[in-house]
């Protein structure tokens, strides 16, 4: 067998018992100080937070997971798994259930910021690296009339999954567009995959989703269902959105992604990959390194992973970036 068909072998035959890995109690994933070497021991397992199954932090935390044993030659072994996304991943993050995990930047300074869902209550975390920007999509049936955010009152609407940054960013949205989310609409608080099922069968007006693009979930609704649908434009709410966090910025889902008529002015915010702060910094050089090292075989699961740049890898404010990929960077 070739090198590469090992490692491969190793990783399945292991996936199992990595499931079990979360719990931060390997004193070998601590950080001990001193200097930092980028080399790991043979063994060493990590969990990875994700998110929804058809979404693209759980499409590249799995190619992720893959890679990095590539990477190390089988001596880190990554399970990725699905979860309710950003805020959910980082209180997972925080207890010790998971090694790294997907979020939001603007749920991440919440998080170390203790502001937002973490009123009061700063997160042990840091970043690893600024990753690509996600995208507000948010889905109407395309006869519904509804043209604007304000037109989704009284609208049976999916803010996504509790505990999700797709819920953060819609509860967002709709207060910039003049709605209490708790009470001007019907909420659904659905994942990506029965939002879509419920837009199909006439039992959602509207879907909200945060995400790179193209989205997988909603590259099959837009092919299975062509015509039916459409983005809503969120440009205008723009202004409220910043007032509510900085991270907030102006971006366009071009045409050519889910092939739309045309280009849809989107609110766009970037993500982190993000690890305790306590995290042994060679895991956390060692991980670094498969992120940019390996970039060409993430782009190749998805066409986010383009947006992963070096350049911008340190852009992680507020949320301090880990000492083992601060070295990884500048090496």
């Amino acid at each position: 067998m070739s090198r590469v068909a090992v490692i491969v072998a190793v990783v399945s035959v292991t996936a199992g018992l990595l499931a079990g890995c979360g719990k931060d109690k390997d004193a070998a994933l601590v950080d001990a100080g001193g200097p930092i070497t980028c080399e790991v021991k043979h063994g060493t397992k990590l969990g990875i937070a994700t998110g929804n199954a058809t979404g693209v932090f759980s499409v590249l935390g799995n190619a992720y997971a893959d890679q990095i044993a590539l990477a190390t030659d089988g001596k880190v072994l990554a399970k990725a798994a699905e979860t309710l996304a950003s805020v959910q991943n980082i209180q997972q993050l925080a207890a010790g259930k998971y090694q790294v995990a997907f979020a939001q930047a603007d749920t991440a300074a919440d998080a170390v910021l203790g502001t937002g869902t973490f009123d009061g209550n700063k997160q042990p975390v840091q970043a690893l690296s600024r990753l690509y920007p996600s995208y507000t999509e948010v889905i109407v049936r395309a006869d519904s009339g509804i043209t604007s955010v304000a037109d989704l009152r009284g609208k049976r609407v999916s803010t996504g999954t509790p505990k999700s940054g797709t819920e953060v960013m819609a509860r967002r949205v709709l207060r910039a567009g003049g709605l209490n989310p708790d009470s001007d609409i019907a909420v659904h608080r659905l994942e990506l995959t029965k939002a879509v099922a419920g837009m199909k069968d006439g039992s959602l007006d509207a879907l909200f989703f945060t995400g790179g693009l193209p989205t997988p979930g909603l590259t099959e609704l837009f092919r299975t269902a062509k015509g039916q649908f459409r983005f809503l434009d969120t440009s205008a709410e723009l202004v409220g959105m910043r007032i509510q966090s900085p991270a907030y910025e102006l971006g366009v889902i071009p045409a050519a992604t889910y092939g739309l008529a045309e280009d849809v002015p989107s609110i766009v915010v970037p993500n982190v990959l993000l690890v305790r702060d306590n995290l042994d910094a060679d895991v956390a050089c060692v991980l670094t390194k498969a992120l940019f090292d390996r970039k060409a075989q993430l782009e190749q699961a998805n066409s986010a992973a383009k947006g992963i740049v070096r350049d911008h890898a340190r852009d992680t404010g507020p949320v301090p970036l880990h000492r083992g990929a601060e070295h990884a960077l500048a090496n």
